[in-house]
């Protein structure tokens, strides 16, 4: 086990490295506030569904860290995230619009109403001991809400569904539509069964969460 969690210590601080430069860029608020057009149309609407390729809410990112955001916009415009609606946003950002995009949810969720946070409860015993095998916490930290690099997601609260569809998306190889290439979440989905990927998604969707779709103005 301890060899294992040491590998994976390793694989994350190279994926940090690697998504360093996605970072240089400083994010503007106010400039993200005018970039988001093509996000609010999903994002910006209380649970939202995607259809295609598979049918889930699309995930809370008000109030998700900004450096996650733009690691995953980048993820998406390099190819290594294949969903097709987000790979064809990513690509008509430039690397300051991702900063700016970014910059803007992140705040988003802190100066807005804060929404009921949902009720936190322990896991059953099969889900601690698939939690503990796949060292979660390791990385999304503190009841999945305090990852231990910013580049990491908050997890907790996040729509259960569509932490089970991301998860499975990681084991997913040589599909032109589905698919995460990341080396560390794909060494560890693999170890599950689908149904167990989903007991997980719905407990971790079950915590308090730091996470919302907040209404723009244009959709109240």
């Amino acid at each position: 086990m301890n060899k294992t969690l040491t590998t994976i210590f390793a694989l994350a601080v190279a994926c940090v490295t690697a998504v360093s430069h996605a970072q240089e860029a400083k994010g503007d608020v106010e400039a993200g506030k005018q970039k988001i057009a093509m996000c609010i149309g999903c994002h910006g609407i209380p649970g939202y569904q995607s259809s295609f390729p598979e049918v889930h809410k699309v995930p809370m990112i008000s109030g998700q860290s900004g450096k996650y955001i733009a690691a995953a916009l980048t993820a998406y415009k390099k190819g290594e995230r294949k969903h097709p609606t987000m790979r064809g946003v990513s690509d008509s950002l430039t690397e300051q619009d991702i900063a700016d995009v970014s910059a803007y949810y992140e705040q988003h969720g802190k100066t807005s109403a804060e929404l009921p946070a949902k009720s936190g409860r322990e896991p059953s015993v099969q889900v601690a001991e698939l939690l503990k095998k796949g060292a979660c916490v390791s990385c999304h930290g503190d009841n999945f809400a305090k990852p231990i690099d910013p580049s990491y997601p908050k997890i907790a609260g996040q729509h259960a569904d569509y932490l089970f569809v991301a998860l499975k998306a990681y084991k997913v190889e040589k599909n032109t539509h589905v698919g995460r290439g990341n080396a560390i979440m794909g060494g560890i989905a693999k170890q599950f069964t689908n149904a167990e990927l989903k007991a997980i998604a719905s407990y971790v969707g079950s915590l308090e969460s730091d996470l919302h779709s907040v209404p723009q103005s244009r959709f109240r």
